[in-house]
């Protein structure tokens, strides 16, 4: 019955199998108009339900009924003997039931009748359908229903054929079709839609959308690349079909820093009120627009990307701006945004192991497993990946169809420098801080990373920096979260997209870097003196404990340097200066007898010089009268303790 294949996508099981489902009476339209109808949407490429078997019988099938539910869109060829036909005024009903309950668009086409024909069945068509209605003259509630019906949808405004010639009318039609599926349009959300079922049922879940009493604002928030608007997409496609009206806004970052506000807001109010609606002049007048034209609609909005407060304020308001049951939702990176504007939120988290590897070996492998041999490599690109579902994607297109030392090669490479594609989404929330939280983001990538909180902030305290207002920022923009055991984590990739930023500064010469945390780094600044100027902390941290070959004059250019973590690195040979601006100074097994006689450690917060063969800290004597500091002395090992004062 069927002409085209339906491709109903796997990321929704309610998405619409068909564009168009056609209704006419056969013996008048079937081999004329409507063929001709079917064949122009045919060749347009628009999916559409004709029913070819001649009906012989009164009783509508369920395959047609389930057609009719399935369609975006129902066309009724209201010709002189459609009226006739049980079969079709059956249909019809179906056909304006789903209009109420499916939200369908329903196009009435008065082809040779005119619509008050149609609403009062007169003339022709009202001869039609008084044979019709002698036969159900004992079932006076379904005649009454038919009746009601053919009002209904003679009230609908529909395309009478009139003096135009068919294929100007078809041409029409078209036109009309096309415009409507632009907006009914579903998303492909997902080749592989792993994990995301769950995600839509929960949000689902806190939409509620059986409750028509109120609007309903959610915020889905999360780092960049953890799956938000693919979950959006696959909501919308879910539910859309419930509302009055539904709109999409997607990438709204980027859109309003292109076009501007008034763009977003004639967007939307375009594809709600479907091309009727009015010019924007002003931001002020938008948002009114909007609240005047959308405050009786029950209406789905979908903001994808929001990462200003004034884009909520003036496009959707506080939610009242729109009728009883409408739902918006929120897509974003910065969850204290959701918290100013008083909404629902849903934080999305990584994919656990299992779903982690099933997403990758399905964009690897084609499957949800990995090939035999490939298990080992597939478990390290996982583990790499850190369940995020971007980077999974991404590394598995990358290597699929590679041999295996291919793979070894590119995850080497990706461990040092950063997918380029991972990269741009992953950078787009760091390009959104100001200076201060910036500093503070490259200084955990760096430093930090699964360091308890307060110290952390200590530190960063006497660096210079802001640390209370910017690891909250940081938090708020899901660029870092603190464990219950108060240490801050940051995503393993998001580290490796903190540590790219700074090895750009200065690709081929780290000592013009502002942090150094690399061995191979390390050991080249330090044993060959280039350090500069730029250097802001240093951090030493082996695969393996190892032995530098410290040039005397490693220090000498690094007048701003203010950390220097060793953590298992043993040296050969003594620095005859050290920065003055130094705030923490963590060097066990420090090789000389004394500190540089030059080194008078004023701005020193933290001194841990463990099993070192310092004699005496000459020099020192600001730093010893500090009373955030106590220093011990255990044979000739020098090192701190706790905050206390040193008596």
């Amino acid at each position: 019955m069927a002409f085209h294949g339906a491709s109903s996508s796997s990321s929704s099981s309610s998405i619409q199998e068909w564009d168009v489902f056609l209704s006419f009476r056969g013996e008048d339209t079937r081999t004329t108009f409507t063929a001709h109808l079917y064949d122009a949407l045919h060749r347009k490429g628009i999916n559409t339900f004709m029913d070819k078997e001649i009906r012989r019988g009164e009783e509508i099938s369920p395959a047609i009924f389930k057609a009719i539910e399935d369609s975006k869109i129902s066309i009724i060829v209201l010709s002189k003997n459609y009226a006739s036909s049980s079969y079709c005024l059956d249909e019809l009903m179906k056909i304006l039931e789903c209009r109420r309950t499916r939200r369908q668009k329903v196009l009435s086409l008065f082809y040779h009748v005119d619509p008050s024909e149609v609403r009062h069945q007169t003339n022709s068509f009202g001869e039609a359908f008084a044979e019709l209605e002698e036969k159900f003259k004992d079932d006076v509630m379904k005649v009454q229903r038919w009746k009601t019906a053919l009002k209904e949808v003679a009230d609908l405004s529909g395309m009478p054929l009139g003096n135009k010639n068919e294929p100007e009318f078809i041409h029409e039609i078209i036109g009309w079709v096309n415009s409507i599926l632009a907006r009914k349009t579903y998303f492909q959300v997902a080749k592989y839609p792993v994990g995301i079922e769950l995600h839509v049922e929960n949000v689902k879940s806190l939409l509620d959308i059986e409750k028509r009493d109120r609007t309903y604002m959610l915020g889905i928030f999360g780092i960049g690349g953890i799956g938000k608007t693919t979950i959006a997409k696959a909501v919308y496609n879910s539910i859309a079909s419930h509302f009055e009206g539904s709109c999409f806004l997607d990438n709204i970052r980027e859109t309003f820093g292109q076009k501007g506000m008034i763009h977003l807001q004639e967007k939307l109010l375009d594809k709600i009120l479907e091309n009727s609606s009015p010019m924007v002049d002003n931001v002020d007048q938008g948002i009114t627009l909007i609240g005047h034209r959308l405050h009786l609609k029950s209406v789905l909005i979908v903001l994808d990307d929001v990462d200003h407060l004034d884009q909520l304020d003036n496009i959707v308001g506080e939610g009242d701006l729109f009728g009883l049951g409408s739902r918006i939702i929120i897509t974003t990176r910065d969850k204290d945004l959701l918290s100013k504007h008083q909404v629902l939120t849903y934080k999305v988290k990584e994919l656990d192991d299992s779903k982690a590897l099933r997403l990758f070996s399905c964009h690897a492998f084609g499957r949800d497993k990995p090939d035999d041999g490939y298990v080992e490599v597939t478990k390290d690109a996982v583990c790499y990946a850190g369940g995020l579902p971007l980077a999974l994607v991404v590394l598995g297109s990358t290597v699929k169809g590679k041999d295996i030392l291919y793979w070894k090669s590119k995850l080497g490479e990706y461990k040092k420098i950063p997918h380029i594609d991972i990269q741009k989404r992953l950078r787009i929330s760091f390009d959104g801080l100001d200076e201060n939280a910036k500093n503070i983001f490259l200084h955990i990538a760096c430093f930090f990373n699964g360091k308890n909180v307060e110290y952390v902030k200590k530190m960063l305290l006497y660096c210079g920096f802001h640390s209370d207002s910017g690891i909250e920022e940081l938090k708020d923009k899901c660029l870092i979260t603190q464990s219950f055991l108060g240490l801050l984590v940051m995503h393993d990739l998001l580290q490796e997209m903190g540590r790219e930023i700074v090895r750009l500064e200065s690709p081929n010469e780290p000592g013009k870097r502002s942090r150094l945390w690399f061995h191979e780094d390390v050991r080249h600044v330090l044993k060959e003196h280039t350090g500069t100027n730029k250097v802001e902390g240093i951090l030493i941290d082996f695969p393996a404990p190892d032995l530098i070959h410290l040039s005397p004059k490693a220090f000498k250019k690094m007048k701003r340097l203010r950390m220097f973590i060793n953590r298992n690195a043993r040296f050969y040979g003594v620095p005859n200066f050290l920065p003055n601006e130094l705030r923490l100074l963590d060097w066990p097994e420090y090789p000389g007898e004394s500190l540089p006689s030059n080194f008078c450690g004023e701005n020193l917060v933290e001194l841990n010089m463990r099993y070192s063969y310092l004699k005496e800290l000459e020099g020192l004597q600001d730093f010893s009268k500090k009373p955030q500091v106590e220093i011990f002395r255990t044979s000739c090992h020098w090192g701190l303790l706790k905050a206390q004062e040193l008596s």
